[in-house]
């Protein structure tokens, strides 16, 4: 109950049959390059590769940055729970005494920021990938 009033405070209010991220619109593209090169590049890489052996735990137990081109997992999450993860990170969202390092950057990075870096993901996959995540987008309504 208090994790679905957490996320309803941070998620975004309208979702189009594409979803929420501007990945169509090169201007919010470019920006998200930008931000995802300064908030993001680090853990999960300047090329959306992740980190190696990413779906395998670290020496401490935490799962590695996943990458976030087509071949991670990231496209197949709804819009909605992508901008939740990155708004107040993995621990929050999956509940349950997950632990992990992915933070929540909403105190860092305004709304239209996470949308820019989402929709800058998004354009890099292959057509066909968006589309899937569309119809996937679609069936979270």
């Amino acid at each position: 109950m208090i994790r679905a009033i957490l996320l309803a405070t941070v998620l975004p209010m309208s979702v189009s049959a594409q979803g929420i991220f501007p990945y169509q619109d090169a201007e919010r593209v470019a920006n998200g390059k930008i931000v995802y090169e300064n908030n993001c590049a680090a853990c999960h890489g300047a090329n959306l590769e992740g980190e190696p052996d990413w779906k395998s735990r670290d020496e401490n137990g935490f799962l590695r940055a996943p990458p976030h081109d087509e071949t991670g997992h990231t496209w197949h999450h709804p819009d909605m729970q992508l901008f939740a993860i990155v708004a107040l990170g993995s621990e929050a969202v999956v509940g349950n005494g997950y632990k992990s390092r992915m933070m929540g950057f909403r105190d860092i990075l305004t709304e239209q920021e996470v949308l820019d870096v989402m929709a800058y993901i998004k354009s890099t996959w292959p057509e066909e990938i968006q589309e899937q995540h569309n119809m996937i987008n679609a069936r979270s309504q």
